[in-house]
């Protein structure tokens, strides 16, 4: 696996990040702090794997705004190679299951 595009994935994250208090008045703190703790991409497994969505989804649901999710980031072409069939489809019916048509 490229470490440019993990550096790349890891940019795109933070900027969902800032997106989300620019854009959606979501302080994302908990999001930024496995970020730095974790990386994007272990953060995004993370939150594709954990049984429950995150507060911050939830709050992004409430604004509209399920395009800053992680999930919509994972379904993205571009980082196809970072995330298996099975981690996309996690996505696709999270996404699903709270009205994002976009899938």
């Amino acid at each position: 696996m490229s470490n440019d595009i993990e550096r790349q994935f890891d940019a795109a994250m933070m900027n969902i990040y800032h997106r989300a208090w620019e854009e959606a008045k979501y302080k994302a703190t908990r999001f930024h702090q496995m970020l730095c703790d974790h990386g994007g991409l272990e953060t995004a497994q993370i939150l594709l794997h954990s049984n429950y969505v995150s507060e911050g989804y939830t709050a992004l649901w409430e604004r509209k705004r399920l395009d800053l999710t992680v999930e919509a980031l994972v379904l993205q072409n571009q980082w196809g190679e970072l995330f298996s069939e099975t981690d996309r489809e996690i996505a696709r019916k999270r996404l699903s299951q709270y009205g994002w048509s976009e899938c």
